[in-house]
Parts: structure tokens; sequence; C-alpha cells
């Protein structure tokens, strides 16, 4: 039985405006009606697997509970790291929570952000990749490349192996295009997918040799850290101290066992926009739209409207993305640089490489409507059951106004509910909490005002969610 392992780090920077650093590409429905996490975990149905163990930052932690709970995945671990540091101590992080009982099972490690379109294809390499892992071989995914890509790395084949697969001649970097393009024309190459299968044992084995300082760090990392609800935490202070680096340097590219397998499977790691557009669905003119979009007299673009009507007329081989909050507009021959426009974001001190105007929390989601000087709208949803933490705030006062549902008010030593187009007031100063008692969502509008609206204005007395 193999144990699935999906990374669900990062935060997709080249799929601003969508991806933000607190949702990032992971977590959303890029293409179709799951989430590229969800779809991740769907594409194992029909291997015999263990529950999976799922490898993300602390802040993601509830929105990766939601997300499987959605799919009814039972019994996972989902592993926090309290700060990146690359795939090597990732995965032997989860390495280490596989072995803790004894148990050395074969690892398949995925990313949570792929796109494959060929399942039955993924499974087949699967089964071939196993055959190597449980003869003690660390094994790669290679994916058979169909064009001279300069922005992945390589994988050469070297000798063939009597089943299936081949010895992994070399690793090599992103290559120019002539060089991509010879890659191609051998026949020997195989694009870098950054997916993995090998025995938990034998992948500290090969990481004490050559990383011990990441496992010495990760080991007491690990030994010290906790279990809180459905989270397996990690010390941060001693993980702090774990040095940063991928998978292939710290471990394959070293390795004089490493394998792979070649995948043919319609893959994706959706690494940018023109990345989305080439696996889209086009209209007859080469468009991939998503939302309320017009095209007039466009062609090969890709326009994707969240909240409003987008129009395009007589434009070509662009992307267009509109978000409650923000526009993108570049060529698609530029999409690699959209990066840059976070770049220039976080350093103008500005927060819309963070957030969407929709926050998702543990309970619901609020969307912040408009913000003025000493106010602030907000629309809240809280999920049926979902409570909001026993709080106050220093600097705002708030008005409260139920649009559908019914809210439980604890409100200094009172506690009661307010019903549909009722409201209520919580002074500067005042303990409160909000709960949804009921079976449906809860919807209310929430005025802030004061002198002071930031998130950081709260002080926690009791949270169900751990974050007192």
């Amino acid at each position: 039985m193999l144990l699935p392992v999906i990374m669900a780090g990062g935060t997709g920077s080249r799929l601003w405006p969508v991806s933000r650093q607190l949702n990032p590409k992971q977590f959303l429905k890029l293409c179709g009606d799951a989430t590229l996490l969800q779809q991740t975990l769907s594409r194992l149905e029909g291997l015999e697997t263990a529950a999976p163990s799922i490898i993300c930052n602390e802040e993601h932690r509830f929105m990766v509970a939601e997300q499987l709970r959605q799919l009814a995945v039972s019994d996972p671990s989902i592993l926090l790291e309290p700060v990146g540091r690359n795939t090597a101590p990732a995965i032997t992080l989860a390495a280490l929570n596989a072995t803790r009982n004894d148990q050395d099972p074969v690892l398949l490690v995925l990313a949570a952000d792929h796109y494959i379109a060929d399942q039955h294809a993924f499974h087949e390499a699967v089964h071939a990749a196993e055959l190597l892992a449980r003869q003690g071989k660390l094994v790669t995914f290679g994916i058979v490349p169909s064009h001279a890509e300069t922005g992945y790395g390589y994988i050469q084949r070297g000798t063939a192996f009597p089943q299936q697969g081949y010895a992994v001649a070399r690793f090599v970097e992103k290559p120019d295009a002539s060089t991509a393009q010879g890659y191609l024309d051998s026949g020997d190459y195989y694009w870098n997918s950054g997916m993995f299968m090998f025995r938990a044992s034998v992948y500290l084995q090969y990481l004490r040799t050559f990383r011990p300082d990441i496992l010495d760090v990760c080991t007491r990392a690990f030994d010290a850290g906790s279990q809180d609800m459905d989270f397996v935490r990690v010390d941060e202070v001693v993980f702090r101290d774990c040095p940063e680096d991928s998978i292939d340097y710290a471990v394959m590219e070293k390795a004089t066992d490493a394998a792979v397998i070649p995948l043919d499977a319609g893959w994706s790691d959706i690494g940018s926009w023109s990345a989305l557009w080439e696996i889209g669905e086009k209209d007859a003119q080469g468009n991939v739209c998503k939302g309320d979009v017009m095209n007039i007299g466009s062609s090969n673009s890709l326009v994707y409207a969240e909240s409003k009507l987008v129009a395009t007329v007589g434009v070509d081989n662009l992307v267009v993305v509109e978000t409650k909050d923000a526009v993108l507009v570049t060529h698609k021959d530029r999409v690699q640089d959209v990066k840059k426009v976070v770049e220039a974001i976080k350093n103008d001190g500005r927060h819309e490489h963070m957030n969407h105007r929709e926050v998702y929390r543990p309970w619901g989601i609020y969307d912040s409507i408009e913000k003025g000087k000493r106010y602030q709208v907000k629309r809240i949803t809280v999920k049926p059951g979902a409570k909001l933490s026993v709080q106050m705030h220093h600097h705002r006062a708030e008005h409260w106004v139920v649009v559908s549902g019914t809210a439980k008010v604890t409100r200094g030593e009172k506690t009661f509910l307010v019903t549909e187009n009722q409201s209520t007031f919580i002074p500067v100063g005042e303990v409160h909490a909000l709960e949804n008692p009921g079976k449906i969502p809860l919807e209310l509008i929430e005025i802030q005002s004061g002198s002071y609206l930031g998130e950081d204005d709260i002080v926690r007395f009791n949270d169900r969610y751990g974050r007192c």
C-alpha cells in the first residue's frame, strides 16, 4: 500500500491576481469544479493507498482541512511547516511522520498544484514506479516532452531496466532554446516533474549520507512537535534553523539508485497563465474564457472574470484577469513576468499580494465590501455550527445586521439570538462572540467604525480552532 504525500506549500505568484499568498493556486478551482489539491487527491482513486499526508504552511491549515472534509477524506495527516524550507525538509518531515510507529511505507510524493489529464496513464506509471521503489530505488517521474521547453529542468535517461523505466543518467538545469531542442530531438530526456516515489527509510538513509544537517534539524523539530486537532506541528524554533534545499539537489542528483519512469499523461504544473490557456477548453477563435466574458473579434487569449463583465475587442494573444480588487493585462509571451508585479506590490507596502477581498477563515468567509477613513463594511458568512472566537477590540465598535439565518450573539454577560432583519451593536472593549446555531449559513453585514480597523486589533479569549 502506498502512502501519498501531497506537498501543498507555495504561493503561486505567477498566477496573480487570482492566486494570493493566503489563498494560493493549489486551493483554487482553476480548471474544473474542484480545486487543484482536490483533483490531486481524487486522482488517487483506483490506487491502493493509505490515508494521505498533506504538507502545508501553518497559515493554510484550515483551508486544507476544509477541502479534505469536502472530499470526505478520512484520517488524513496534515503536517504544518512553520516556515518554508523547500522540498527536501518538507519530504523529510513526511518520512519521519510515516516511520514514527515502526512503519516503513512507500511514499508517493506529489505536488498539490499539478494538472494531469490522463488518469489511467498516471496510474500505469505509478504501478511501474512502485516495482522499482520496492527494490530500494529512488524513483522520479519524467514527463515525456511535447516541445522544446526552456522553463523546466530535464532528466536524461540511462540504462533501461528489465521491466519498465530507466536509470537516471543525470539531472540538468533549465536549458536555453537550442539545448532544449537538442534534448527533444534525442528522445533521451524528460521534463523534471517534481513527483517521486521511494520507501521512507531509503530516502532518510540517503539524506543521512548527503545532508545530515537537514535530517538532524528535522528530526529534532519533529520530536519536539505536537498533535493539535487534525494537525501535526513541528517545533518552530528548531525548524527555523533548517537549511533550505530541494530534494533534487539534496538527494536525487547524488543518489546512485535513482530511476525515472516516463509519464505521458497530459501533465502541466500550471506555472503561468499561458499554461492555463494551453490546457483550457478553447472556442473557435482560440480563446479560453471563465466567468462573464464577451469577446468581439479577439483570438488566442485567456480572459478570466471573477465578479464583473469583461469585454475584449480585437485583441490577440493576451491574458486578461479580473478579480474584485485587481485587474491584470499581459501578453501571453510575458506571463512569467507577473511575479515582478507581485514583488512591486510588496515593495510598495500594499496588500493585494496577500489576500483577496474575500478571506477564508475556519468558521467561514468574509468579504471586505467597502473601506474608508474610520469605517469598514464586511459581508460575513458563518458555516452552520461554526463559531468565531470569544474576543474584544480596543479601537473599533461593530454593528451587525443579519441578512439570512440566525445568529447566536454573546455580548458581555448576555447571550441572545438575532434573526433576519434584526441587528445588534458591539461597543469598543466589549467581550463578544458570534455563532451560527442553525442548519443554514448565517449571513450578516458588519459595519466597523473606529480609529483603527486592522485585523490585528483582536484579543482572543477562547477559540475552538486553537488561535488564541
